[in-house]
């Protein structure tokens, strides 16, 4: 299984739910939501091969962690996978709009000058805005939108635009949710927890809930669970194909 944009370093007791990923053969993108939470985040799975870090500075914090960006430009070299950054339109967010604005714009540059990277992006609320940075800094990389909920216009040209998309659990419990997802190109779509922060019945989601999202997609799709979970590990072999500029080592189950 996958879980492409989980908050690994979050959970109460990250040790056991990343041993937990490990004894399960899952893959995992841990992104982060400061650039001084990669130094522990990236350590804690040092020893798990399926396990990658996310280097990020989270929309939400931007405007108090804005003085972290020389710290994320030196840590870039690091890692191919940006996560989770982005933008949030919700009410809360708005007055601190500017700041996530320079602090999107900035990633995003650096990442063109990095000739690319793999990027977790937030959405909320923002899929149009997000979708302007993305056109304007097209050599950025593969922007995966991770839980999108923009409107079906934004996600025709989210698609045009070459975006992948990350779908969980709680993401495909509404009809909405599920509604885009139908929509989505199966050759774009991965699986995410967003756990701790997404909750099911008022406990957080774990990585290895992202079967709930394979089964809901198996009914979306009208395909059996076994060959949505093997579409999902083809996609993810291809995208790092992409990104690593050679072949991949084959992905297994």
């Amino acid at each position: 299984m996958i879980d492409f944009h989980c908050h690994l370093d979050l959970y109460p007791n990250p040790q056991a739910v990343l041993n937990e990923c490990v004894r399960r053969g899952l893959y995992v993108l841990s992104v982060t939501t400061t650039p001084s939470a990669w130094a522990g985040t990236s350590a804690l799975a040092a020893d798990a091969q399926r396990i990658w870090t996310g280097l990020g500075l989270h929309p939400q914090l931007a405007h108090e962690r804005r003085n972290e960006l020389p710290l994320f430009d030196s840590l870039l070299p690091e890692t191919r996978y940006i996560g989770e950054i982005g933008l949030d339109g919700s009410p809360e967010c708005r007055s601190h709009w500017q700041s996530q604005i320079a602090v999107f714009e900035h990633v995003l540059a650096q990442c063109c000058e990095s000739r690319g990277r793999i990027m977790s992006l937030h959405s909320r609320r923002a899929s149009g805005a997000v979708l302007d940075y993305v056109e304007t800094f097209i050599d950025a990389g593969t922007p995966v939108l991770h839980w999108f909920s923009g409107s079906s216009r934004d996600l025709e040209r989210a698609i045009n635009l070459g975006c992948w998309f990350s779908v969980g659990p709680v993401m495909l419990a509404s009809a909405k949710g599920r509604a885009l997802a139908a929509r989505m190109p199966r050759e774009h779509v991965l699986t995410e927890s967003d756990g701790p922060f997404a909750q099911l019945r008022g406990e957080p989601v774990m990585p290895w809930h992202v079967e709930d999202a394979l089964d809901k997609l198996s009914q979306i799709w009208s395909l059996p669970p076994e060959e949505v979970e093997q579409n999902i590990y083809r996609n993810l072999q291809n995208l790092l194909t992409k990104h690593s500029g050679q072949p991949s080592a084959s992905l297994h189950p």
